[in-house]
C-alpha cells in the first residue's frame, strides 16, 4: 500500500472528532479573571431585612444623585425600621413604605424633591451599547452596572425598568417622589415608565422574597388591611456596619470582556435544547451577574 492509501484508510478509520459542549454562563463565569468584577460600594449598598431574609439593593448615584442622598439620609435616620411592603400587584411592583397616617410618613409628605428621570450622556459611567434594536429607545447597552437607555440626539441617558429594577414612588406631580417610598419591579418589564419615574438602583440578591410576596387584593395590588403588609425589621447602608458584617458582594463589570461575552452567549443559546436560537436579546434579558 503507497503513502497516500495509507493515509487515506488512517482518516476512515479515526473516530470522528468530538464537538465541544457549547460554553455555559456558568463556565464564563468561573474562568473570568478578577478585573472583570467590582465590589459593591457600601456606601451604595442597602440590606432590607424581611422576616424570610435580606434583600439587597445597589443603589445608583450616577443616575439619580439626589434621590440616593435622599434615600441614604432616611436610613439612616431609621426611617424605613418598622415600615412595610404595602403592595404586591402580580407582573408589576412591589411598593414599601410608612402607612400615610404615620407621623412619619406624613412629615415626608410635605417634601419635594425634582425628578431624576433622565441624565446628561456627557460624563456617564462607561457605556457598553447592545447591538440589538429596541422599542422604547434608540439606544441601550448598560453603564455602572445598569441596565440604560440612551437618546443620542437628545444626549440624555437613563434607567430602564427591568425586572428587579428600584424606583420612586410618586404622586402625579413629578417632585412628589422623595424617597420615603420604593418599589421594585416584579414583573415584565414596563419600559412605558421608562423617564416617569426616577429609578435609583437594582436589587442584587433577594428578588426572590419580593417576587412571591402574596399578591395585594385591592386596586393596584395594595394589601386592604394593615395587618396585611410584610413588616420590614430593618434597612440599613452596608457602610455603616462595621466591614465583618458586610457582604463580600461582586458584580460583574459591565465595560468588562467577560460581559461582553456574556451577551453574546445570551444572544445566541446554543445549548442542546434550544432549537431555534433567535440571534437577537433585549436589554432586559440580558442577564447582570453578582457573586
Amino acid at each position: 500500500m503507497n503513502l497516500r492509501a495509507m493515509l487515506i484508510a488512517a482518516l476512515l478509520a479515526a473516530p470522528p472528532a468530538a464537538h465541544a459542549a457549547p460554553q455555559t454562563l456558568d463556565d464564563m463565569l468561573k474562568a473570568s479573571p478578577a478585573a472583570d468584577w467590582r465590589p459593591l460600594d457600601p456606601n451604595d449598598t442597602l440590606y432590607l431585612e424581611l422576616p424570610a431574609g435580606r434583600v439587597v439593593i445597589e443603589l445608583a448615584p450616577a443616575f439619580a444623585p439626589n434621590a440616593v442622598a435622599a434615600i441614604r439620609k432616611l436610613v439612616r435616620s431609621g426611617y424605613f425600621d418598622g415600615a412595610g411592603v404595602m403592595r404586591a400587584q402580580d407582573n408589576y411592583v412591589v411598593q414599601w413604605g410608612r402607612d400615610e397616617d404615620d407621623p412619619k410618613a406624613k412629615e415626608q409628605a410635605a417634601r419635594r424633591l425634582a425628578a431624576e428621570f433622565d441624565r446628561a450622556i456627557d460624563g456617564m459611567p462607561a457605556f457598553t451599547p447592545l447591538a440589538d434594536p429596541d422599542t422604547y429607545a434608540r439606544e441601550v447597552g448598560f453603564a455602572a452596572g445598569f441596565p440604560v437607555a440612551r437618546d443620542p440626539a437628545r444626549k440624555l441617558a437613563w434607567l430602564a425598568h427591568c425586572y428587579g429594577m428600584v424606583g420612586v414612588g410618586r404622586d402625579d406631580s413629578t417632585d412628589s417622589g422623595n424617597g420615603s417610598e420604593l418599589y421594585a419591579v416584579i414583573g415584565q418589564s414596563p419600559r412605558n415608565l421608562d423617564r416617569n419615574v426616577t429609578l435609583v438602583g437594582r436589587v442584587v440578591q433577594g428578588m426572590e422574597l419580593l417576587s412571591v410576596l402574596p399578591r395585594g387584593p385591592g386596586p393596584m395590588g395594595f394589601y386592604a388591611k394593615r395587618d396585611q403588609w410584610v413588616p420590614i425589621r430593618k434597612v440599613v447602608l452596608a457602610a455603616d456596619l462595621p466591614p465583618p458584617l458586610r457582604m463580600p458582594l461582586e458584580a460583574l463589570r459591565t465595560d468588562s470582556a467577560t460581559f461582553k461575552e456574556v451577551v453574546e452567549n445570551r444572544r445566541t443559546r446554543k445549548e442542546a435544547w434550544f432549537a431555534n436560537p433567535v440571534g437577537h436579546i433585549g436589554v432586559c434579558n440580558v442577564p447582570l451577574p453578582v457573586r
